[in-house]
């Protein structure tokens, strides 16, 4: 949520920012109830001091016939405040609503365009495995090696669902262990965080209201996450940190839940878009400046591209166009891994920071060196997320024999060095 005075001040960039993201959202509607706002604030606020200087006078009144006077006058006015207070609390639920609409700048460096397709690649690491046969997808790997059952897991689950089995269950936990001891190495406390969290939490973060349709609801009125970004931005809602504490650096670990409503149709076999599957997030909370979030925007994504160099992995960063980035988000980098099935890279990772976007919702907030209150700024980054992380290993490290080698820096996690029939 962006301050309703820099709005304001900031008419023509918010409706940059809205066609730019194209959003489908009225500045000036958001401007109209806002004045009609500001004056229903104003009788408010005038209606309830004159209540409370009458009711001092009828206090210090011993005359009968004036305290009558000075009663009735205060019913009238009792009765003027209620009717504008409930059309104050009509128009404050409109205003409310428009305001979680209303989008992020996004920064200059982020180019224009429509969708994934505008994004732009900024560089590029590795070499795209030259195989000496033709290299089989992932589901006929893992199937031939008796490593995933999609059949009875659409049985049990029903559309995308999907059992993983023997070796590929350790090859996950091994990769998690080792993401989990490299991303401690580099200063991050870490989280278990919890999946099923209030809405509000959703709301601080930006998924609610536009990604409402993309999330689990329980009967308790709970929603399941699909990032553990939601639960840690939960996790200092509502508090004042100290500045010599910022930044908070934080790796979370948590199960994931999409319902891909959006997504009908596309990727409907295999292991890259599925409805439950678990990812380590980096999350940081830092001060409100933009010259350190950019630098920590860049430390967030060069360590996932640490990690999947180390894995030996080929993988490309792009610049998400403006079409292709949050309503939050200020700027946006995907990280896409070579799938050698498909002859093309494939999204594997994202890294965004929301200036206090998600920190004025949250009501996360500290206290500078002038003792002046301000919101921190938030960042996050896929650290990794597994089982789509899978593919891409289990396919550019494919044999001719249908084995598959376990890549070097995961070996002493996993106990050996390559995955074949027994």
């Amino acid at each position: 949520m962006l301050d309703i005075k820099f709005i304001k001040e900031n008419v023509e960039l918010i409706k940059e920012a809205v066609q730019k993201k194209h959003l489908d959202f009225s500045v000036e509607e958001l401007l109209k109830v806002e004045q009609t706002r500001t004056q229903l604030l104003s009788v408010v606020e005038s209606h309830r001091a004159e209540h409370n200087k009458v009711n001092e006078q009828i206090a210090g009144v011993s005359d009968i016939k004036m305290r009558e006077q000075l009663i009735l006058e205060m019913r009238l006015l009792k009765e003027h405040l209620k009717e504008n207070e409930e059309q104050l609390k009509k128009v404050m639920t409109e205003w409310q609503t428009l305001m979680l609409q209303v989008p992020n700048v996004p920064d200059i460096s982020v180019p224009e365009g429509k969708n994934d397709q505008d994004n732009i690649e900024i560089r590029t690491w590795g070499e795209k495995p030259n195989f000496s046969f033709k290299p089989k997808d992932h589901i006929a790997l893992l199937e031939n090696l008796d490593l995933v059952d999609f059949e009875r897991g659409t049985k049990v689950v029903g559309f995308r669902g999907y059992f993983l089995k023997g070796d590929l269950i350790k090859l996950q936990f091994a990769l998690n262990q080792y993401v989990l001891d490299e991303i401690t190495k580099k200063g991050f406390e870490l989280f278990i965080a919890p999946s099923l969290v209030r809405g509000e939490n959703f709301l601080a973060t930006g998924h609610f209201p536009a990604g409402k349709e993309d999330v689990y609801k329980t009967q308790d009125d709970l929603y399941l996450t699909g990032t553990s970004e939601v639960s840690m931005m939960g996790f200092h809602s509502d508090e004042i940190l100290k500045e010599e504490d910022l930044p908070k650096k934080y790796a979370s670990f948590s199960a994931c839940f999409r319902r891909e409503a959006g997504n009908y149709g596309k990727d409907t076999k295999g292991l890259f878009r599925v409805h439950e599957f678990q990812k380590i997030e980096q999350f940081i909370l830092c001060r409100a400046s933009h010259e350190e979030t950019v630098k920590l925007h860049e430390e967030i994504t060069k360590n996932a591209e640490e990690i999947l160099q180390s894995l030996n992995l080929a993988h490309r960063v792009v610049v998400n166009c403006a079409g292709d980035i949050t309503q939050g988000a200020v700027k946006t980098y995907d990280i896409e891994c070579w799938f050698p099935s498909e002859d093309k890279y494939r999204e594997t990772h994202s890294s965004s920071y929301y200036h206090d976007f998600q920190s004025r919702r949250a009501k996360i907030r500290y206290k500078d060196v002038d003792g002046k209150i301000r919101y921190v700024h938030s960042l996050n980054n896929t650290a990794i997320a597994g089982p789509r992380i899978l593919i891409p290993i289990i396919e550019n490290n494919q044999q001719e024999d249908g084995s598959i080698k376990i890549p070097k820096v995961l070996q002493k996690y996993f106990g050996k060095e390559i995955i074949q029939k027994s």
